[in-house]
């Protein structure tokens, strides 16, 4: 079932916010063989646990060592290309043609280690998604285009309308491929009905409008912010609740969940706490202890403690920050 199939998804919906409610459902326990994923044997530095494996290293260079077809989800949240300051390396690229050129080279390896059925979710600047999006949907088959909707920090341009959102988009490998899309495990709100308490005349008998729906293609979810228990000190942290959707939508439990530029690792630490196999790779050493904290490998690395000790990613503080 395509649910999110393109042209389907015209509707925006206001607060369109997962039902969020801790999670009650027990998986079972995980004894998974990472080595199953690799066809040469890693020279990066690693460690994993029975669900979760953390890698540090250039993601290209472990894609190359992975085997086709060998993970069901992946989420790719990449460099944009806007100079943001990742701690020991540059995002910036000689030109607009050298970083898509870039994206390219990832997308396909990602593509190839996808499983048949499996789904891709990446994400890019604003600019920059129009040449991949043109990409993807001539080599692979894109199954939604979506939009994450944030608040504002106050701080707007007076020269031009200020950019809040960012695109994701969805693809599978081909338009015949199979995928899952969990839907009833994704339901949010449906305020029409659920509000307003109206009736449906066309099912027989009449009944009540559904109090749930399955979310539209924008998504309103909340940036992290330095207060949130989530937080981690790391200049693009995605939130926990977006990352929530995607794996609950388009994974089951036991599926191996890759994101080759993890950051933050929010991507496996979902997984990890959604019954799934966590996989990340990033360069950074930094965010390579965060991954190992965050997915519970292990709370030390080379005689250092890995607790969580937050810092502000900016010396600008609010007017809220500054009265305190």
């Amino acid at each position: 079932m395509n649910i999110c199939s393109e042209g389907q998804l015209t509707l925006t919906f206001d607060n369109d916010i997962s039902i969020s409610e801790p999670i009650k459902k027990t998986y079972p326990e995980i004894v998974f063989d990472f080595n199953s994923l690799f066809d040469t044997q890693l020279t990066e530095e690693n460690m994993n646990n029975n669900n979760s494996m953390v890698i540090l290293g250039d993601s290209l260079s472990v894609l190359k060592k992975m085997k086709d077809k060998s993970v069901q989800l992946i989420f790719a949240d990449a460099p944009y290309n806007i100079g943001k300051d990742f701690g020991n390396n540059s995002d910036k690229w000689e030109s607009v043609h050298a970083y898509i050129e870039w994206c390219k080279t990832w997308i396909d390896e990602c593509m190839r280690v996808l499983s048949g059925n499996g789904t891709m979710y990446f994400m890019t600047a604003t600019q920059h998604m129009p040449y991949l999006d043109v990409f993807a949907s001539e080599k692979y088959n894109v199954l939604c285009r979506i939009i994450w909707s944030y608040d504002s920090s106050g701080v707007q341009s007076k020269k031009m309308y200020g950019s809040l959102y960012e695109p994701i988009l969805m693809i599978s490998k081909t338009s015949k491929s199979s995928y899952t899309f969990n839907y009833k495990d994704i339901l949010v709100e449906a305020k029409t009905g659920a509000k307003r308490k109206l009736i449906d005349y066309r099912k027989n008998p009449p009944q009540p409008y559904s109090s749930k729906k399955v979310p539209g293609n924008v998504w309103d979810f909340s940036r992290v912010r330095f207060k949130m228990d989530e937080y981690e000190n790391h200049p693009t942290q995605k939130p926990e609740a977006l990352l929530e959707r995607i794996i609950k939508a388009s994974s089951n439990p036991g599926d191996v969940v890759l994101d080759p530029f993890s950051g933050s690792f929010t991507t496996s630490a979902v997984a990890v706490r959604l019954g799934r196999v966590g996989v990340g790779i990033d360069m950074n050493e930094e965010y390579y202890e965060m991954g190992l904290r965050r997915t519970g490998i292990t709370k030390t690395r080379n005689g250092k403690s890995l607790e969580k000790i937050k810092a502000r990613k900016t010396n600008a503080k609010s007017k809220y920050v500054r009265g305190e």
